[in-house]
């Protein structure tokens, strides 16, 4: 895998990933951002929340479950001190699908937790990871 991080001016890079897309990545104006796009950290936090998602929503669909909709909020708060690494994360799951099962999407969150998910893995090296879930029912589904 590779990625490639350019300078574009001041403190704002553009990041380019080994599949081609960009992303504008930007710090605070206290520090001399522009604000044009999210912080570096956040973007770690946002990558965790993606693998999961995606995880969870593979597993789900390969058991043939429907699955409409996933979403994942997710709560992270760092050290105070250098270097500001993550030590508590919260996985909110908010999965939309006709007849989920509670039990089916609590083992797609924790085979994703335990074995599948990458960055989750990485995560949990200095943070504490907790999740929960809630199911909705699609709107106007009455099939």
């Amino acid at each position: 895998m590779k990625a490639r991080v350019h300078l574009s001016e001041g403190v704002t890079f553009v990041a380019e990933s080994g599949s081609g897309h960009g992303i504008v990545v930007d710090t605070a104006p206290d520090v001399g951002g522009r604000n044009l796009g999210p912080r570096p950290m956040e973007l770690v936090l946002m990558g965790t929340g993606a693998c999961t998602a995606v995880d969870v929503v593979l597993m789900l669909r390969k058991g043939r479950s429907r699955v409409d909709d996933c979403v994942v909020e997710l709560d992270g708060e760092r050290a105070a001190a250098d270097p500001k690494v993550f030590t508590k994360i919260h996985f909110h799951f908010i999965v939309t699908g006709q007849g989920l099962t509670a039990a089916q999407v609590e083992r797609a969150i924790r085979l994703s937790r335990e074995k599948y998910c990458s960055a989750t893995a990485m995560m949990a090296k200095t943070a504490e990871i907790t999740s929960d879930f809630e199911i909705r029912e699609p709107e106007g589904d009455q099939t």
